[in-house]
């Protein structure tokens, strides 16, 4: 079987792929998806360091960088063609379509019926403004693309907000703005692979930040049933292989879905269960290929 990684060379959770997979005596290189050469009417169709990629069986996909709209979609554009070449792509180009975008993904999560936040999103700074008081003067503003907290701000002050939304119209940004729910510098990170959901956490901040990328811990949650169902209902509604999901928990004691992550990090949860998370991977990705062969 043949075996690729897009992803961080280098990156921590390639490294982990790559020892996964090496223990089953597979090989994995990495290649970088910035690196694509996409030719039509003759082959190789796509190729990376030399290497033509249809040829793959299955690709993880660990890393979509950030870049302008076009280089995106033609990044994600690359990943179906792999998929139509017939090679398994981890997590799908349509999965990742939906997660990379905030609003998508929030669209999806309310309409499996799933609980999220009030959210409002707009292209102007003066409906951004309005936004901003529908949702009670206590916001927080969201890149429409982005990961591990980075871009966020809390607004709460009008004449902030005011100057936040300004600097942001200049840039021609989506406004993302989501209603600010307490929760004591906490939140919850599911980790579902296939239909399972394989360990969770609660990241502890020294903010309202709870990633773990801006300095959260995380320490093992035990799951009970109604964070095992929401878990794994958000992640099949944006169709994904393995899925990290991020949820609050509510002042009733429930719990209310803020992200669903397809290309999730689990760098902290496997430190604070144990559970070599890149093992449970490789192992449902090959169960996965052998069942459709």
């Amino acid at each position: 079987m043949k075996i690729g990684i897009i992803g961080h060379r280098g990156g921590w959770h390639t490294a982990a792929l790559r020892r996964a997979l090496s223990r089953r005596g597979l090989e994995a290189p990495f290649f970088d998806i910035t690196g694509l050469t996409a030719r039509i009417s003759h082959r190789p169709w796509l190729e990376a360091d030399e290497a033509a990629l249809e040829s793959l069986d299955l690709v993880f996909v660990r890393l979509i960088p950030g870049g302008s709209l076009e280089q995106i979609i033609f990044r994600v554009d690359a990943l179906h063609r792999l998929e139509n070449a017939g090679v398994r792509v981890i997590n799908s180009a349509t999965t990742i379509e939906r997660t990379v975008d905030k609003y998508y993904t929030s669209t999806l999560i309310e309409d499996a019926g799933l609980p999220t936040p009030r959210t409002v999103v707009v292209e102007h700074a003066d409906a951004a403004m309005d936004a901003f008081h529908q949702l009670g003067g206590d916001v927080v503003v969201k890149p429409l693309f982005g990961s591990e907290g980075r871009g966020m701000v809390r607004v709460t002050d009008p004449d902030v907000a005011h100057r936040v939304f300004r600097a942001l119209d200049l840039g021609r940004y989506v406004y993302y703005l989501q209603a600010f729910l307490p929760h004591d510098q906490e939140d919850i990170r599911v980790f579902v692979i296939g239909d399972r959901v394989v360990a969770a956490t609660v990241r502890r901040g020294d903010t309202w930040k709870t990633n773990v990328a801006q300095g959260a811990v995380a320490a093992a949650l035990p799951l009970d049933a109604e964070l095992e169902d929401l878990s794994l209902r958000a992640a099949r509604a944006v169709e994904a292989q393995y899925a990290g999901v991020d949820l609050l928990r509510t002042v009733d004691g429930g719990y209310t879905v803020i992200e669903v992550n397809g290309i999730p990090g689990w760098k902290g949860l496997q430190g604070a269960t144990g559970i070599d998370v890149a093992d449970r991977l490789v192992a449902y990705a090959l169960q996965e290929r052998d069942g459709a062969a």
